[in-house]
């Protein structure tokens, strides 16, 4: 082997055996949340569970999905998810093209300070809870869609990316009779496919993750999140499932087997929708993080 020629050298042994490492070191947790999850209670009872079951018992997974609220738990979360998402990109959207236009917008400076004030200011949770209470927002589908639709960072990070674009796709544009709406519905959000697929999948999981919002704003369990069912299958263990008892379970079920079993499930549809989006997401957070 020659150093610093062909393929394979020190280098780059070094930097693959340095790269395993900390992806182990990043998926060993997850991984043993879902080897406990499946293993039997003998084993994680003596600690025996690291990287892969042992002893394979879906005990829990049949108790949790065996939950009559688990069903509209997720139905709710994909719910406010999906109308979040579009009321943060129609948002987004609008507010970073226009922020784009540099000082040719009227009131550019005050708009952008405006933004850029409410990355480090906010008013704080009981200002935050009169307000939505005094529009009658309490308990509402519409308050856990609202409530953080519009981020700064977002804004700013696709603000960015419409500058990278030819400012000459605008001129034909408007050469070929094109209102500002217009250039931006058929010729910047066909090329933007990356930005809008990175900020979709930040409002996604920061949403279907969300805890605090409906935690404080919502008061009918019909309308919890799969996040506040998480919660209370966590606290509560084995005695949160009314429709089937440990006697209807070939084996005991244990609360630790619970607690990583609903954490597995709470987070499935993320990991499962992530791998189809990560090189939109890639590339849209380089294009839209720098601006030549």
């Amino acid at each position: 082997m020659i150093v610093g020629e062909g393929r394979f050298n020190i280098y780059s042994i070094f930097k693959y055996l340095f790269i395993a490492f900390f992806t182990l070191l990043i998926m060993y947790p997850m991984l043993h949340i879902l080897s406990v999850s499946f293993s039997a209670n003998n084993e994680i009872l003596t600690g025996n569970v690291t990287f892969y079951p042992k002893g394979f018992n879906p005990s829990a997974y049949k108790l949790i999905w065996a939950n009559s609220r688990l069903g509209p738990a997720y139905l709710n979360t994909l719910k406010y998810t999906s109308l979040s998402v579009m009321l943060a990109m129609f948002v987004t959207t609008c507010a970073s093209y226009a922020l784009s236009k540099g000082r040719r917008m009227w009131g550019f400076n005050f708009f952008t300070s405006y933004v850029l004030f409410t990355m480090f200011f906010s008013a704080g949770m009981i200002p935050t809870y009169l307000t939505v209470k005094a529009y009658g927002l309490i308990n509402t589908t519409a308050i856990i869609v609202i409530l953080g639709t519009c981020s700064a960072w977002n804004i700013i990070l696709m603000k960015t990316f419409f500058q990278s674009l030819p400012k000459e796709l605008e001129d034909a544009g408007k050469i070929d009779g094109l209102n500002d709406f217009g250039v931006l519905w058929y010729v910047m959000l066909p090329l933007s496919a990356p930005i809008m697929t990175t900020i979709s999948l930040f409002v996604a999981v920061s949403n279907w993750n969300s805890f605090m919002t409906p935690f404080i704003y919502l008061s009918s369990p019909a309308k919890y999140p799969v996040q506040i069912w998480l919660r209370q299958m966590l606290l509560q263990g084995t005695t949160l499932n009314n429709t089937t008892t440990l006697s209807q379970i070939d084996d005991m079920i244990l609360d630790e087997s619970i607690v990583n079993a609903t954490i597995i499930v709470a987070i499935l549809p993320m990991i499962l929708i992530y791998p189809f989006l990560q090189k939109f997401f890639t590339k849209g957070m380089m294009l839209g993080s720098i601006k030549e």
